[in-house]
């Protein structure tokens, strides 16, 4: 028998938490309370230090998935929560989930989708304030998956304006990719310096990536990268140059571009 359902954590219980380097977990998906979680260590990824494998740059760069943004927060969060081989329960549990959507729905909480064939095949999500986004979860069903959503996601966090990317925990799967660890103390600080307002939202710097085009940058008299940062900053829309050898537009080849010029 289930233990009885609490309400979600208020959204604003949960953003002043997180403004104070606190998170919530919890012991298995029913149950029904969170602790509060302090950790002494935090991994961070610069988003001047992402770091791209030649393998991940061809997937990033060839659109191999079709990467979307807060079109799925539901799916995503549910496939994170979902039980992984060696790993039957999760922390992520259903009064979890309900408060991140409520999160969500303030615009406070974040999807990366990646798609195949019309499939949810990785991706990830987070919560934002500030110029601050701190990295929850990821999940991949298709090799290099989730590593595409997170290349995305260090890219428009770039464009538009964020200054600190949390990932909780160090591991060395965070390592590979570029992260590094912090105190507590040294984090707190970093979060305190991050305040203010974004130069605009992760959607209208997804669109900006999405439907910009190089030649139009070029037209400019900038480069490419400098005409997605003035679209993210503008809010405008422009289409991408089409990948060499193909007639189709190819966010993913800007996205690459964007990181390997700063990482």
């Amino acid at each position: 028998m289930h233990a009885p359902a609490l309400p979600p954590i208020p959204s604003e219980l949960l953003l002043l938490a997180y403004r104070n380097g606190i998170f919530p977990m919890a012991d298995s998906r029913d149950d029904p309370e969170v602790f509060w979680v302090e950790p002494k260590e935090r991994a961070i990824i610069p988003l001047d230090g992402f770091h791209m494998s030649r393998s991940l740059r061809k997937a990033v760069a060839r659109d191999r998935f079709t990467v979307t943004c807060n079109t799925a927060f539901d799916a995503v969060m549910d496939a994170c929560a979902a039980p992984r081989p060696g790993h039957p329960e999760s922390w992520i549990s259903r009064r979890i989930v309900a408060s991140y959507r409520a999160l969500h729905a303030i615009g406070h909480a974040h999807s990366i989708e990646c798609w195949q064939d019309g499939e949810l095949v990785g991706g990830l999500y987070g919560v934002s304030f500030d110029k601050v986004f701190c990295g929850e979860s990821m999940f991949s069903r298709a090799d290099n998956a989730s590593k595409v959503a997170l290349a995305w996601l260090v890219a428009l966090l770039r464009h538009a304006g964020y200054e600190l990317l949390d990932c909780q925990f160090m591991t060395e799967h965070l390592a590979s990719l570029g992260a590094v660890p912090l105190e507590q103390a040294d984090y707190c600080a970093l979060v305190a310096q991050a305040r203010g307002e974004p130069r605009c939202s992760l959607g209208e710097a997804y669109s900006a990536f999405a439907g910009a085009a190089a030649a139009e940058g070029d037209a400019l008299g900038v480069g490419a990268g400098d005409a997605v940062a003035v679209a993210a900053r503008e809010g405008a829309a422009v289409e991408l140059a089409p990948e060499e050898g193909t007639g189709a537009s190819c966010p993913g080849k800007l996205i690459a571009q964007s990181l390997t010029h700063t990482s």
